[in-house]
């Protein structure tokens, strides 16, 4: 079931009723922030990055080993399967480098970005920062978040100016959610190539080099070791099933919750809170979400290592139920009936009015 930690329920998520609270909301975000920070939950946690890093790095060793062993079988579909598991994982890694959780410095979570993002699994860490710090700036804003300005409509004003196969999409998105996600790794692939040859991303040669030797890497092994039939079957599973898994982590997170206009003048805090959904937890969860399912306050809180995460939620959970402010945390399997009960509502405002009914 849903958790509203207030008396607020569903209608509480929408932008016009964060907008009818009084104003006085500048100190706020500070309580909490000093709050948190005087639990010690922004302190590094490199002891457990180092650990986790590790188990991640050794397992994408095993399953390339593996791969080599095994030689030419389709019993490498299996291997495909673990290593799109030990990629989304090098992904999580590359996220928390992103947003300076692992180390004090730019620089160093810069470089153990490139590593886990460029060379290990063919993604740009100088494209993900720039697109991901304007969705965390902005979340589920139309306009201006770019996680919903893609190929699905997050709103029905935006369901309405679809065209063609657009449209289309649009209309039975909810159904074609999860085959789509199989597409979501070239996808990836692609943005972060493009970024390289036409963003002013910092160090451009640098990523592109390195996202080239990923490839190279990566493109050598399957087509010596694997026949072609093989191959291709073995980066349709293994690079779909990262996609999905990928996909999987984030629909969660967002989807179904409040969207808010780019003019929307709600304050930081309820931004981030009214836009985001939680997933409980457990340590099963947290590893297989990358933490992500503490999606409240990693917004709240971009720094914040993840393992505090984990710590931080009922004290922002107390703080949201003494101001009066709404806190969705649900199951896993509820978030994705949420989510898509809600890509199939804004998907419905692409269908005609019938006669006599209002629009």
């Amino acid at each position: 079931m849903l958790d509203y930690m207030d008396n607020g329920g569903p209608d509480a998520h929408s932008p016009s009723t964060a907008q009818t609270r009084p104003p006085k909301r500048g100190s706020e975000y500070a309580v909490l922030l000093r709050r948190v920070r005087d639990a010690g939950l922004l302190d590094r946690q490199l002891r457990y990055y180092l650990g986790k890093t590790a188990v991640v790095a050794g397992a994408f060793v095993a399953g390339w080993a593996a791969f080599f062993l095994l030689g030419d079988s389709w019993w490498q579909l299996v291997v495909a399967v673990l290593l799109a598991a030990v990629f989304a994982q090098f992904a999580f890694l590359g996220h928390d480098a992103g947003h300076r959780q692992i180390f004090g410095t730019r620089r160093a979570n810069y470089l153990y970005g490139v590593i886990a993002g460029n060379l290990a699994i063919g993604l740009s860490i100088g494209w993900w920062t720039s697109n991901h710090n304007r969705h965390h700036a902005h979340p589920n804003t139309e306009g201006a978040d770019p996680d919903i300005m893609g190929i699905l409509a997050h709103s029905g004003d935006r369901a309405r100016t679809g065209k063609g196969f657009r449209r289309f999409i649009f209309r039975h998105q909810a159904w074609l959610f999860f085959p789509m996600l199989l597409l979501e790794a070239g996808s990836l692939h692609y943005s972060s190539v493009r970024a390289v040859l036409r963003w002013p991303i910092p160090n451009r040669v640098l990523e592109g080099a390195l996202l080239a030797a990923h490839a190279a890497g990566y493109l050598a092994a399957v087509f010596l070791v694997l026949s072609p039939a093989k191959a291709v079957a073995f980066i349709l599973v293994q690079q779909g099933l990262f996609g999905l898994y990928m996909g999987c982590t984030f629909a969660p997170n967002h989807k179904g919750m409040a969207v808010l206009a780019e003019d929307d003048a709600t304050d930081f805090l309820r931004r981030q809170v009214l836009t985001s959904r939680n997933v409980r937890g457990s340590f099963l969860v947290d590893t297989a979400l990358g933490g992500l399912n503490y999606q409240i306050e990693h917004h709240l809180f971009p720094s914040m290592p993840r393992t505090n995460l984990r710590k931080a939620q009922p004290m922002v959970a107390e703080f949201c139920a003494e101001i009066g402010l709404p806190y969705c945390q649900t199951g896993l399997f509820d978030s994705y009936a949420q989510a898509l009960q809600h890509l199939h509502t804004v998907g419905q405002a692409t269908r005609p009015v019938a006669a006599g009914e209002s629009g």
